[in-house]
C-alpha cells in the first residue's frame, strides 16, 4: 500500500507546484494589465491566453469589476489559495495515511 501513498503524494507536490506557478501567472497578469502593454508581444499574448479563460467565466458570472477594479484575478487566487489549502492537504494526508513517505 505504500507505493499509492507515494503516489497521492506525489500527486499533492505536483498539484501544489502548479497551483503555485499559475497564481503567480495570474499575479503577473493582473499587474501587466495596469500598465497597457503591447498587446502583440509574445509574452503577453501567451500570458492572456493562459488566463482569460479562467477570467472570463466569473466575468460573466459577477460582471468582474468593483469599480474601476477588475476582481477576477483575486477571485482566481483565492480559488487557487483554497485548492492548495484543501486538495493538496487532503491528498498529501491520504498519502501518508496510506504508508508513503
Amino acid at each position: 500500500m505504500f507505493i499509492f501513498g507515494d503516489i497521492f503524494i506525489g500527486l499533492a507536490t505536483i498539484l501544489d507546484t502548479v497551483l503555485g506557478l499559475y497564481k503567480w501567472v495570474v499575479i503577473i497578469s493582473a499587474l501587466l494589465s495596469w500598465v497597457s502593454p503591447d498587446p502583440y508581444n509574445p509574452i503577453v499574448k501567451f500570458l492572456y491566453s493562459i488566463t482569460e479563460p479562467v477570467y472570463r467565466p466569473i466575468r460573466s458570472f459577477i460582471g468582474g469589476r468593483l469599480g474601476a477594479i477588475d476582481i477576477s484575478p483575486i477571485i482566481v487566487i483565492l480559488a487557487i489559495l483554497f485548492l492548495q489549502v484543501t486538495l493538496v492537504n487532503i491528498l498529501r494526508k491520504t498519502g501518508f495515511a496510506l504508508g508513503g513517505g
